[in-house]
């Protein structure tokens, strides 16, 4: 590919950049995504224009990384980083560059990129391509190669080897073999990456169309062990036994159930949903157990060993929670992933009453969950779980199982519509209406509350004020 589409509004930066005598290029993942086809929105130019230019030839520019030749144009209602081209050296620190400096060329700036796919330009002016280190040809053979040797630019900066990682799962691409080599041996480096930097890498790895090849990859090259070590303790502790309801161990069996949780939700799933299917057993380890048990086979009785995990959900939960406090994700987020591992266990029967639908419903309706949300969520974490049992898509569509968590589905929603009471804010009666009435506030109203709360889940036509006040009466 000799050129590609410059959009209009970078069209019309680049004649405010000509005009004033400076030249201008469209740079990384922007290029990239391009010469693969997709749209683009984020935009990040490069120019032989320094920041004070920059922010003389345009009205509306922000200093947002002044020091390091970068600044923010406000152009047409988008925001669009615009850096001069520089080169850097030395990164004694494995993150940043000791010291930047300005660049007369293009492919100057390019040489100091991360991977020969990032490192393509495309003139504004024209969209003629400049690509010297052939990333053109890596992305057509779906490879992620550095730039120049790659223990240099890993040592430069510990970021780039989890980025390579995400990038894989992201785009589908291998990662050159002398490339991924390298990772293990710079992991010295990585190790010392912020923890909010990984998390973000790991967050877009989770949003990949499929997040277990940047898992497995983290496994092979030491980098699961340095930020996720709970999950490398996962390995071979094996759930199989002569039932036969799982072919992976655990860690296998967690990874194929993130792949699993984007298939049932057509790749509708959100990020804590993508957490809770990556933890929903990760406390397997700590909860087995081998029990010897009868086992009929044949008309023939045997006893043989079977693997337990009883209660696993418990501990499952408490680490999610701990590795989730450490990545520093938002207080809402740990709280809906521990609130879905924990429950992931739920078990229905047809024989249930509909007072049960309707206690099941309340369970998960609080103010800390996003409701209804949450119940499809729980629906998508079980079919996850069953298709990390040995990655079989039919688990989505056929046999009693689905059949049965499809009746369940079609009973919550009929309870659903019926609007009755799933928790206190839906109650007939509040906690200032006892108190008008006469009852002390205190420990005791809020046990009165849950009490009628129950009442009513067992017999909605009973929420009205004046009959649930009658029956607070005889509670207090």
């Amino acid at each position: 590919m000799k050129t590609i589409p410059i959009p209009e509004i970078l069209q019309r930066i680049n004649k405010i950049f000509t005009q004033n005598g400076y030249e201008a290029f469209l740079v990384g993942g922007a290029v990239r995504d391009l010469i693969l086809g997709k749209e683009i929105s984020d935009y990040d130019i490069a120019t032989n224009a320094k920041p004070e230019d920059v922010i003389r030839i345009f009205h509306k520019v922000i200093p947002t990384g002044i020091a390091h030749g970068t600044v923010t144009i406000l152009f047409m209602g988008q925001s669009i980083e615009a850096t001069t081209y520089r080169i850097e050296k030395d990164y004694t620190d494995g993150r940043h560059p000791d010291k930047v400096e300005y660049a007369s060329k293009i492919e100057e700036d390019l040489s100091r990129r991360d991977f020969t796919m990032n490192a393509i330009a495309a003139s504004l002016a024209d969209g003629s391509i400049v690509d010297p280190f052939g990333g053109q040809i890596d992305i057509q053979q779906k490879t992620i190669r550095t730039v120049g040797n790659p223990l240099e630019r890993f040592s430069e900066d510990g970021l780039r080897p989890v980025r390579a990682l995400r990038f894989a799962a992201q785009l589908g691409f291998e990662i050159e073999p002398e490339t991924l080599k390298a990772i293990p041996v710079t992991n010295h480096i990585t190790k010392g990456i912020s923890i909010e930097r990984f998390r973000d890498e790991f967050v877009k790895m989770l949003k990949s169309p499929k997040p277990s090849v940047a898992l497995n990859l983290m496994e092979k090259t030491g980098i699961l062990k340095i930020f996720l070590p709970e999950f490398a303790g996962c390995r071979n502790v094996l759930q199989k036994d002569i039932r036969g309801f799982h072919s992976f161990d655990v860690l296998d069996h967690l990874i194929y159930a993130l792949d699993g949780v984007i298939l049932a939700s057509k790749n509708q799933a959100s990020v804590e949903l993508r957490l809770a299917s990556l933890f929903h057993d990760i406390g397997k380890p700590a909860a087995k157990r081998i029990e010897k048990r009868p086992y009929f086979k044949d008309g023939k009785e045997t006893m043989e060993d079977f693997n337990t995990f009883h209660g696993h959900e418990y501990p499952s939960a408490k680490i999610a929670k701990d590795v989730l406090t450490r990545l520093r994700f938002p207080n809402d987020t740990i709280k809906y992933v521990v609130h879905l591992v924990e429950n992931h266990m739920f078990h229905y029967e047809s024989t249930w009453q509909e007072s049960a639908i309707r206690r099941f419903i309340a369970k998960h309706n609080t103010q800390i969950l996003p409701f209804p949300e949450v119940l499809q969520d729980l629906f998508y974490l079980r079919q996850a779980d069953a298709y990390g049992k040995d990655e079989d898509e039919k688990v989505f569509t056929e046999g009693k199982w689905i059949e049965n968590l499809s009746e369940f589905k079609s009973r919550i929603d009929k309870e659903l519509e019926n609007q009755v009471a799933f928790s206190l804010k839906d109650l007939a009666v509040s906690g200032k209406d006892l108190i008008e009435a006469g009852f002390p506030a205190g420990k005791k109203m809020g046990e009165v509350l849950n009490g009628l709360l129950e009442k009513v889940l067992e017999n909605p036509k009973i929420n009205q004020k004046e009959t649930l006040l009658d029956l607070a009466k005889e509670m207090f």
